[in-house]
């Protein structure tokens, strides 16, 4: 079983609130997902409410990249793209960071996902 990473972030504490948009509507949404695969396991939550996601300086994922860095993690799933970072240069960066420990990413309502070669593709774009 691979060990996944469920990453979930909100910009303001407003949102936070909203029950659609929350922190916990976005781990719910993808560990369901994680326990519709038969090869993957919810490790830990990451959770970042109330933090921008214009940079990467935020409590929870620095404990994500930690804890990827001690082998822990195999795959990485967010709700959306948006939700890791909005910023493209930060995402090649994390991609690049997730790829140099064997680690995949998945954006579970985007169907993005690095382990496959469309996803890889969609990468490079």
């Amino acid at each position: 079983m691979k060990p996944c990473a469920v990453y979930t972030r909100v910009s303001t504490s407003m949102q936070a609130e909203k029950e659609y948009n929350s922190c916990e509507a976005q781990k719910d949404r993808i560990v369901s997902f994680i326990k519709s695969q038969e090869d993957m396991e919810a490790f830990r939550e990451y959770s970042d409410p109330g933090y921008s996601g214009g940079d990467l300086d935020r409590p929870g994922l620095k404990a994500l990249l930690g804890d990827i860095e001690r082998g822990q993690i195999e795959v990485v799933l967010t709700y959306k793209i948006d939700r890791l970072t909005r910023s493209s240069k930060d995402f090649y960066s994390l991609i690049e960071f997730f790829e140099k420990y064997n680690v995949s990413y998945i954006s579970v309502t985007e169907r993005f996902d690095t382990s496959t070669p469309s996803g890889r593709l969609l990468r490079n774009i």
